[in-house]
């Protein structure tokens, strides 16, 4: 099976201690999101694990014990956008980031770090502009270190609605995402970079983009060595092109406070939730109580 770590939080940045104690132990428990008192129990032996996929604005902590991770196949998903403080509020400095970027890349090499530039946010403070002239100076420092950038454009979500009115966050047209999209493709061919969207619906293929697969059956392959079935993962968006996967994260235990995050509801549900952090427990964030049911997730 394939392990995403994750979509729901961002493991190797703050609970990379936990995972790998539960690389350690030979497999993990999850929570059902819809379901909190159904569990699985996911193993994480070398003959069960086909390809880890990290998720991650910042993998710095994880750098040192890679070698711990020698055995498996696994590729990085890394997001490294241009926006500050307002935006994500705990994402260490856009420098610092790039230089894990870089070291991230010289360990494993470029192929097995895909830069994700998403979401493209669009303000009355961040235009187009400064997204062009953000990308290129990215593109420049990244391109000897990745073969691909993802992009995405922001989605609005129902919770999010008091954060789009109090940031002036504006909901692209097609022209306005046509015009980003040309854009960021001139800069990526100018470096040598493939450029495709996660999730998007619209068609840019007259820009030279295509759809990502994130959970990407040829990436796993190359990297493996061996064929890869699959078919698409029907728990995702419909315009998600991923094979499936299992998720081990949770969500409410992102600490990045990322204002557009569909994956934590609010700063407090995040720091409840990381009150019961127990880097020992097989469970992220959660303890094991009276009632709860576990089953074994085969691949």
């Amino acid at each position: 099976m394939i392990i995403s770590a994750s979509r729901r939080t961002d493991i190797p940045a703050f609970y990379s201690d936990w995972f790998f104690n539960r690389l350690r132990e030979g497999f993990v428990l999850v929570r059902n999101p819809f379901n909190l008192s159904r569990i699985s129990r996911i193993s994480l032996k070398k003959d069960a694990v086909d390809c880890f996929v990290f998720w991650t604005k910042n993998p710095e902590m994880m750098l040192p014990r890679l070698g711990l991770v020698k055995d498996y196949p696994y590729y990085f998903q890394f997001t490294l956008n241009p926006y500050v403080s307002e935006f994500e509020r705990n994402v260490p400095d856009k420098t610092k980031v790039v230089d894990t970027f870089i070291r991230l890349s010289d360990k494993i090499g470029p192929k097995k770090v895909i830069w994700r530039y998403d979401p493209v946010i669009i303000n009355n403070t961040f235009g187009l502009e400064k997204h062009e002239e953000h990308f290129s100076i990215l593109a420049r420092k990244l391109h000897k270190h990745t073969l691909k950038c993802i992009i995405s454009f922001v989605d609005y979500y129902k919770k999010m609605d008091k954060v789009f009115k109090a940031y002036d966050i504006q909901e692209l047209p097609e022209a306005k995402i046509r015009e980003a999209a040309k854009k960021i493709s001139g800069i990526a061919g100018t470096y040598g970079l493939i450029v495709e969207t996660c999730a998007e619906q619209i068609n840019l293929s007259e820009y030279g983009i295509g759809h990502a697969r994130c959970i990407d059956p040829e990436l796993i392959r190359e990297i493996t060595g061996a064929p890869v079935k699959y078919k698409k993962d029907g728990n995702q968006r419909k315009a998600c092109g991923c094979i499936p996967s299992v998720d081990i994260g949770a969500y409410n235990t992102c600490a990045h406070g990322c204002l557009y995050c569909y994956a934590t509801y609010s700063k407090g549900s995040v720091d409840r939730n990381c009150t019961t952090y127990d880097v020992d427990s097989p469970l992220l964030c959660s303890k094991l109580k009276a009632g709860d049911k576990v089953s074994e997730i085969r691949s």
